[in-house]
């Protein structure tokens, strides 16, 4: 589902104190990401607008904020539609009933029910629906996330090792008893704090870059206890990567119950304290600031 910027954001980050000596362009390029991110997070139809996740089964189920009865099987989901009702897909309005067909894994169809998007997605193996709605109050409270000021000290210089072939790799979810698979096709080598530490890594949003999902031991302090995430991007021809932990970034399970998010593998738990990043989300607790 793409959250592009909602032109109508109420999003303010505040901005983080500006550490002695750090240069200026090194926190204007971290406060572009975060605002970047802050956006898409808020956006009219991003995950702070979801309503509601729903579970499909073979049995009819009626479901708030979106029109007719919805059921999964053979077909894949199915919408029923009354008569005075209708969905648009794809740029195509639909009536009646309707077969969305075979969802791949962590993919979905948006249908727009005038200012609602109803996300219809396969998730860990299941279907599930997911109403986006502007007005939801969460979206509309929200003022932004709190994070620790950027420091260069925090982005650090690491070694992409390649696995001999992709690991399927089953990690837990924010929703319990719901698994996720992914291909970690390497692991990433780094120093901190004097330790040498090691990331699996999964793969990336962009070409030859990497996602690495991971905790340590700020988490449930200062930061969101389940996990944490960060973008790597590819590797340079002698291996080397930046890791950059001043964007280590909430997933959407920080701020939402109605999120599937993954959870680190186990060897992803870092037995020292990233204190860079986006901290605990002031709608889930109290936060250090």
């Amino acid at each position: 589902m793409s959250l592009g910027n909602d032109p109508d954001s109420r999003t303010a980050p505040a901005r983080p104190g500006t550490a002695d000596g750090v240069p200026e362009d090194f926190v204007a390029e971290w406060e572009a990401w975060h605002r970047d991110k802050e956006a898409r997070l808020s956006a009219a139809h991003g995950f702070l607008a979801i309503t509601g996740l729903h579970w499909l089964t073979d049995e009819p189920q009626s479901i708030t904020d979106t029109p007719g009865t919805w059921t999964t099987g053979p077909e894949g989901v199915v919408v029923e539609l009354a008569d005075d009702e209708e969905l648009v897909i794809d740029g195509t309005t639909v009536k009646g009933r309707y077969a969305f067909g075979d969802i791949p894994e962590r993919g979905g169809v948006d249908a727009v029910w005038g200012d609602v998007v109803i996300e219809v997605a396969r998730r860990g193996g299941h279907d599930v629906v997911r109403p986006r709605h502007p007005a939801h109050p969460l979206r509309v409270a929200f003022t932004g996330t709190p994070a620790y000021a950027p420091h260069p000290r925090w982005a650090v210089t690491g070694r992409y090792v390649p696995f001999d072939e992709p690991r399927p790799t089953t990690v837990g979810a924010s929703v319990e008893g719901l698994r996720h698979v992914y291909d970690a096709p390497g692991r990433i080598d780094f120093r901190l704090d004097g330790q040498d530490l090691s990331l699996t890594a999964f793969n990336g949003y962009t070409p030859g870059g990497f996602t690495v999902l991971f905790t340590d031991r700020t988490s449930g302090v200062t930061t969101y206890a389940a996990n944490r995430s960060l973008r790597v991007a590819a590797p340079a021809p002698d291996g080397t990567v930046l890791l950059d932990f001043n964007r280590a970034g909430n997933l959407p399970c920080a701020y939402t119950d109605y999120a599937t998010c993954p959870l680190p593998p186990t060897e992803n738990r870092l037995p020292v304290a990233v204190e860079a990043g986006e901290k605990i989300p002031r709608e889930r607790g109290p936060v250090t600031t």
